[in-house]
């Protein structure tokens, strides 16, 4: 609990004595690269092929005749952006932004350069981390969108390569019976995602004490906490939102 109300009030502490707006704008527009443009890559690698072990692994449990081959379609699509898109790839971004926030607001602490900030009268938290926090919930929906187009055509491509479904079957079956509401979720659970893994990730970084080895700690506490909350609020937003 005294964590928890240390986190509430860092999270407070971010919208007091803040900068101009014009402050932030350079900021977040770098954030928003280093966040989501460095990790295109490992979201088109993971994404791609959890698509395509979805549609293989699902042809294979097809074992009734009775069972139309479509259904391999429709059951990756709704795998995909029910819960593959947003969720799985929000973990491994806990690992990969999560571990980067964490670390090199730890090594500005034991540096020294958040005290020199204060020292000056700006407020390190708001100027720091409010720019990670607008820039994760701007990118992570881009990247759920990525991942859920390439773990469907992940799954085109192995089902079709494979011969286990025809491409005509296929978009036949991610058309079949489509609920537009599921992609709002999936938006709606990136931006939670993000908010939650940039303001854990930050606040373990921003009160890192000591020297290397506990910057490496807060990293790892981190990384592991985000994928907690990650997976905590998922199953709280599929209990409230479905």
């Amino acid at each position: 609990m005294g964590h928890l109300g240390r986190y509430l009030e860092f999270i407070g502490s971010l919208f007091r004595n803040r900068e101009k707006f014009n402050v932030y704008i350079a900021r977040i527009v770098d954030e928003c690269i280093l966040i989501g443009i460095d990790s295109i890559f490992i979201v088109v690698i993971v994404s791609s092929f959890i698509g395509a072990v979805t549609a293989v692994q699902t042809a294979y449990n097809l074992v009734s005749p009775l069972i139309p081959t479509y259904v391999i379609g429709l059951i990756v699509r709704d795998m995909t952006v029910l819960e593959l898109a947003p969720t799985i790839t929000c973990v491994v971004l806990s690992g990969k932004v999560g571990s980067n926030i964490a670390g090199g607001l730890g090594t500005m602490r034991i540096t020294e350069q958040i005290d020199a900030l204060e020292v000056m009268g700006i407020n390190a938290a708001s100027y720091l981390v409010l720019p990670k926090i607008v820039a994760s919930i701007i990118v992570f929906p881009m990247l759920v969108i990525l991942a859920g187009f390439l773990s469907i055509f992940g799954g085109y491509l192995s089902g079709t390569l494979t011969g286990v479904i025809t491409p005509n079957e296929y978009i036949y079956g991610i058309r079949a019976d489509f609920n537009q509401y599921n992609v709002t979720f999936a938006l709606i659970k990136s931006v939670v995602f993000a908010f939650l893994i940039s303001t854990i990730s930050s606040f373990q970084g921003f009160y890192t004490r000591g020297g290397a080895l506990e910057v490496g700690k807060s990293s790892t506490n981190a990384v592991t906490n985000s994928c907690i909350a990650v997976l905590l609020f998922d199953f709280i937003l599929a209990q409230l939102l479905l």
